[in-house]
């Protein structure tokens, strides 16, 4: 397998990074044009006129838009996304806790639609027309058609109020809470660390539930992606040649089709990862967990635009850069790809 020239590889990152500055720019634009007063959120809407004109000097408000821009990639040279209205704390500070709670419930979704839509879009397409077919599209036609926070309010009253299965609504149960010492972020991963599988299992009845909900339009989407794939191959001379020596339908999916489509199925588990990241917002809210999400929600009821800004980079900057390694990987993987870049 031939390398990916370092010409190459330096004009997807130039796409990456120009992508990244745009993104930048318009949603920096967007918090400076929106009908939203930093400066009373801070000081209170019956703050003195003086005390009002020295905060708004000091949040650098006074300034033209493109000074202010220039003094924001600054601070974010050295780290600074500016403090947060709603905690007090360094932008930075809050994202570093909030982050791992919605990287880890999108991690369990994205592991979870990965294990059930690939296959079910392969058997999908290996009996296609029968009634396995069927099911696998009107489930994923549900899952493209139903709002996630209606799932998910659902979801609460049936298997939280209703029949107990599960955890209800945060990452642990409260009298469990800071008993766990952060070290990845990641309270499943710290509680079993630490050798604390009360809280552990604990924690993974609360993730279950969302992380299923979340995980379901991208498995409908999945699903419905691995089966048009697996179908296209299936018309190719080399299936028919590999049934033609015997081979049993599962033997050529499993040895030569599914090879064949890893390439685009790397791509579309990128793009479901980082819209798994962005649609955890809903989840969040309704499930009240802690995460980038929810904490995006609480700065926009009080327009705390350096808290927005600064988590709309990073959700952004995560899903452009996913959509980079993929795009990376399916040129190394992918042949024909590998011959166009020569």
């Amino acid at each position: 397998m031939k390398e990916l020239s370092v010409a190459e590889f330096g004009r997807r990152l130039a796409h990456l990074l120009v992508s990244l500055f745009i993104l930048l720019c318009v949603t920096f634009v967007i918090g400076r044009v929106l009908p939203t007063d930093p400066v009373g959120a801070i000081v209170g809407e019956l703050a003195d006129p003086a005390a009002y004109a020295a905060m708004r000097t000091r949040l650098g408000l006074d300034l033209p838009i493109y000074q202010q821009f220039f003094l924001y990639l600054n601070g974010l040279a050295h780290g600074d996304f500016g403090t947060a209205v709603l905690t007090g704390n360094p932008v930075s500070s809050d994202l570093a806790q909030a982050f791992p709670a919605t990287f880890e419930l999108a991690t369990l979704a994205v592991i979870i639609s990965t294990f059930v839509g690939v296959p079910l879009g392969l058997v999908a397409a290996l009996f296609r027309d029968s009634l396995i077919d069927k099911i696998a599209r009107v489930v994923a036609l549900v899952g493209h058609s139903i709002p996630v926070f209606w799932f998910g309010i659902v979801g609460l009253v049936i298997f939280y109020a209703g029949l107990n299965w599960v955890g209800g609504p945060g990452r642990v149960d409260v009298f469990y809470e800071g008993l766990v010492t952060t070290q990845t972020g990641l309270l499943l991963v710290d509680s079993l660390l630490q050798g604390e599988t009360e809280i552990f299992w604990n924690a993974l009845g609360h993730i279950i539930l969302p992380a299923i909900i979340l995980a379901y339009a991208a498995m409908a989407y999945i699903t419905r992606m691995t089966r048009s794939f697996t179908l296209e191959q299936l018309s190719q001379d080399y299936v028919i040649a590999a049934r033609a020596k015997g081979v049993s339908p599962t033997g050529t999916v499993l040895r030569h089709v599914l090879p064949n489509i890893a390439v685009q199925l790397i791509t579309i588990l990128a793009i479901s990862y980082g819209g798994l990241l962005e649609g955890a917002v809903v989840t969040e809210i309704v499930f009240s967990w802690p995460g980038i999400g929810q904490y995006m929600t609480n700065a926009l009821m009080i327009g705390d635009m350096n808290a927005i800004v600064a988590a709309t980079i990073i959700v952004g900057f995560i899903f452009m850069f996913l959509n980079f390694l993929a795009d990376v990987a399916y040129a190394l993987l992918d042949p024909r790809m590998r011959e166009a870049t020569r």
